[in-house]
């Protein structure tokens, strides 16, 4: 037990210098998780770390989704949603039916339903790395938003494929209404219950006297109850916690408290950080297992089929995304569409955005080594080794060309019609607006004998001034006085920022507004409300 517990702790500082040495190099830092770990594997006295697939299903999958979930902004989502379900549904399912054909063809005694159980496996991209790669060059919104809303469904449909594939190898037998219909049922249960699951947890912090503290471990508690309670009954796990926390996340303004949102946020950020960091690792480290596993099939055989498929999967990516644009041409005659001519540079990045990683190992590794009838599950060892050629090429190959693609490029971020700098300046200057207007409607006679109030009021005033004469962007909101008793003052501040707050939900509407700026003044008004209450209370957070 200490020598497990000392090695971990040797890999989380492992991760923390790896990731260090990516920011340095300016590289996306799962590729150098992926790497350094695959270069760790490689030390003699280095125990081998075998990863236990639930210990992914259950422990990384649930947090890492409800993360992602968190974050994403669902205007956005459902604005792209077509195009967010036809990648994380479709086009899954059919690079898994071409990974079937291709594979029963080029392999030996490779099966199409074999195929298509690896299909299922390496079908869903990844999108940490993708996303790590792209916020840190400048794309168009759309790229992220489709990135990431695709990531958190196509694992759903992927496990799905996977676990229809297997069953059929296991059993010898496969009924296409069956699966049909058992796929809708998977999904749409999938769904309901992360739903109702989310509804349980809303009341719980909605209604019941919680703490800071207490918001926080509930929220690290839901996405597993939402996984768990899905597969027991055999359905989607994955779509119950990206619809449960798509659910929450819209709600957070009502369930949780300023110092909740604030806090929570910060941590599951060091969270998230550290499983992903974790995760990459282990996917490098697990390359001595794979190989020790390898059996009678010759390394050489190995990594051809491996580089095939992986070429096969690029490619094909490729042809998917520039097939959709030409699809959304034709379909925004009949329908309204997000993009109507969304070209073919904006495409061709996202099919180079294709990286696999963490979930495509972890169902590669979660097959069973023998069949129901205790006969050895055929090519499972080949499967594992492909899979791992896969992310290995996809995640390095791609994701250290993926900023080179995209200057090469040069997309152009016209998805609002003002840049962000001028929606900035616009929130700002309707939120000094709305504060100035609650300060002459319901403060305006304590003011004159109130210099904390009037100081607000000045501050108000000035910003407006600021907003309206200066071309460049203002500057930051001054912070408030270090020291306040003043009961009037603490009710004006109090007053403002409830205004103020629905204010920016109602700008959160308009599809003008991004909702990432709209988050960062959120963000901030949680903090200054959070440090009027210290200031007051003397208290620290609980």
């Amino acid at each position: 037990m200490h020598n497990t517990f000392s090695l971990y702790i040797f890999l989380l500082l492992a991760i923390l210098f790896l990731v260090m040495l990516a920011h340095r190099l300016k590289i996306s830092y799962p590729i150098v998780l992926v790497l350094g770990g695959l270069c760790l594997s490689f030390i003699p006295r280095l125990p081998q770390i075998e990863i236990n697939p639930e210990l992914i299903f259950v422990i990384f999958l649930p947090p890492l989704l409800f993360e992602a979930a968190w974050q994403t902004s669902w205007k956005d989502f459902w604005k792209f949603r077509r195009v967010i379900a036809s990648f994380a549904f479709l086009i899954v399912i059919l690079t898994s039916c071409v990974i079937a054909v291709i594979s029963s063809n080029l392999i030996p005694a490779f099966t199409l339903p074999l195929g298509f159980l690896l299909g299922g496996i390496i079908s869903p991209p990844d999108a940490v790395s993708a996303t790590s790669i792209l916020k840190s060059i400048k794309v168009p919104k759309r790229l992220v938003t489709i990135v990431e809303g695709e990531s958190l469904l196509n694992d759903a449909s992927s496990l799905i494929v996977f676990r229809f594939a297997y069953s059929a190898i296991d059993s010898g037998k496969f009924v296409f209404h069956e699966a049909v219909v058992s796929f809708f049922v998977v999904i749409i249960m999938g769904i309901l219950i992360g739903l109702a699951v989310a509804l349980v947890f809303y009341a719980i912090h909605r209604w019941l006297p919680t703490t800071t503290n207490i918001d926080i471990v509930l929220t690290f508690i839901a996405p597993y109850v939402m996984y768990i309670v899905a597969e027991e009954f055999h359905f989607s796990g994955v779509l119950a916690v990206v619809s449960g926390g798509l659910f929450l996340s819209t709600r957070s303004n009502v369930i949780l408290s300023p110092g909740s949102r604030f806090k929570g946020e910060n941590v599951w950020a060091t969270i998230g950080f550290a499983l992903n960091g974790i995760v990459f690792m282990l996917i490098g480290l697990e390359l001595p297992f794979i190989v020790q596993q390898m059996g009678t099939v010759s390394m050489g055989a190995a990594i051809r089929y491996g580089l095939i498929i992986s070429l096969v999967l690029i490619v094909g990516r490729l042809l998917c995304t520039l097939g959709a644009s030409a699809f959304t041409v034709f379909a925004s005659k009949f329908i309204t569409t997000a993009d109507s001519r969304p070209g073919w540079r904006a495409p061709l990045a996202l099919g180079w955005a294709g990286m696999r990683g963490v979930v495509s190992l972890a169902a590669a590794l979660s097959i069973p080594i023998t069949l129901s009838n205790g006969t050895p599950f055929p090519q499972r060892n080949l499967i594992l080794f492909i899979t791992f050629t896969v992310i290995l090429v996809t995640l390095v190959f791609q994701g250290l060309t993926l900023p080179l693609v995209v200057r090469w490029l040069k997309l152009e971020d016209n998805d609002y019609p003002m840049p962000y700098a001028e929606q900035e300046k616009v929130v700002r200057h309707k939120l000094a607006h709305t504060g100035l207007r609650v300060l002459n409607e319901q403060y305006l006679e304590k003011i004159a004998a109130n210099e904390q109030l009037q100081s607000l009021k000045v501050r108000y005033e000035s910003d407006i001034h600021l907003l309206e004469r200066l071309q460049d962007e203002a500057a930051e909101n001054t912070q408030l006085a270090a020291e306040t008793t003043s009961r009037h003052y603490r009710a004006a501040v109090g007053a403002v920022i409830k205004e103020q707050r629905e204010l920016l939900q109602k700008l959160n509407k308009k599809q003008e507004i991004d909702e990432d700026l709209i988050r960062k003044y959120i963000g901030l008004l949680d903090l200054e409300e959070e440090k009027i209450r210290l200031m007051v209370s003397g208290e620290v957070t609980e």
